[in-house]
């Protein structure tokens, strides 16, 4: 070491020393504030989470409430209970009929509409959007009050079709139309949030390379097909998650339009578990509650799988 390099070292070290404490001092004011949220999500969610999943394992009812130490750890015996109730099975494939039939077809309608105004409506674009829009906004409640009054034996949608000479069923009251009419709302509803979503990934796709795919002889269909739908692949899976997470939880509908019925046949897993915790059986509502949490999981590893970009 020369003496000349002694004194540069000498002056880095309490530099580094300083850098250090003020990283600290960073951190502590980070966490500062950050507390406040660590703290209600712990309270509010946290903690929440983790005292059903514990009670999921447990023959927690309501009478247990005042004497805590009567509660008996059970393990699977909650879970084995739900697989041996028909009413749950019936609910398991509603809550999948739901699914399967309502996220292909709410995405179809919604890409659909956000090819339509990504193309060709003009001026008129931010009135459709808006339009389109507009039911995502809308209270869910508010919305199926809206939709049984339109489904009713009576109502607009029935007076629409005996004016052509057409069947009209008593949609809600049954077994075959009232699931229909679940999707059918349902897809009305969130196609505004999806068209968005879609509309924003259209909007991303360089048109030198649409353009490019033209001047090749490629039609409207072929461009669609190899172009568009490849380089949305990504927009499509936070769509297809998105609408999973929410059609496996569908609740309001047939709380407000059907009560479940006709004859379970729109009974679901969350009206399943928000009954069960009503009837004070917290330990079996929690087991199907987290159910239909591994439902959830399950079903985006599936769409990650099947959506994710190939790159």
């Amino acid at each position: 070491m020369t003496v000349a390099a002694a004194p540069l070292l000498l002056a880095g070290t309490p530099r580094g020393s300083g850098q250090r404490a003020r990283e600290r001092r960073n951190g502590v004011v980070a966490w500062a504030f950050a507390l406040p949220f660590v703290l209600v999500f712990a309270a509010f969610m946290l903690m929440p989470l983790v005292s059903s999943f514990v009670l999921s394992f447990t023959d927690f009812t309501s009478r247990d409430v005042q004497d805590p130490l009567t509660v008996e750890f059970v393990g699977l015996e909650q879970y084995a209970a739900l697989f041996e109730d028909p009413r749950f099975r019936r609910s398991m494939i509603n809550t999948g009929y739901f699914v399967v039939v309502g996220i292909p077809l709410t995405m179809v309608v919604a890409l659909a509409l956000a090819v339509a105004l990504n193309s060709g409506i003009g001026r008129l674009r931010t009135l459709f959007r808006t339009a389109f829009f507009t039911p995502v906004v809308t209270s869910i409640v508010a919305v199926a009050v809206l939709w049984r009054f339109i489904l009713q034996p009576d109502g607009l949608l029935n007076t629409m079709l005996e004016s052509f000479g057409a069947a009209a069923p008593d949609w809600l009251n049954s077994t075959t139309w009232a699931m229909p009419s679940m999707i059918l709302m349902a897809v009305w509803r969130n196609m505004g949030t999806l068209m968005i979503i879609f509309l924003a990934g259209l909007q991303t796709i360089p048109r030198e390379m649409l353009e490019a795919a033209e001047v090749d002889g490629a039609n409207a269909v072929q461009r669609f097909f190899s172009i568009t739908v490849p380089m949305l692949r990504p927009t499509l899976l936070l769509g297809a998650v998105l609408l999973s997470v929410g059609y496996l939880q569908f609740f309001e509908e047939p709380f407000v339009m059907t009560n479940g019925g006709p004859l379970d046949s729109t009974y679901s897993v969350s009206y399943y578990t928000y009954n069960q915790f009503g009837f004070g059986q917290y330990g079996l509502a929690s087991a199907a509650s987290y159910v239909l949490f591994l439902a959830i999981v399950l079903l985006s590893i599936v769409q990650f799988r099947a959506l994710r970009s190939k790159d």
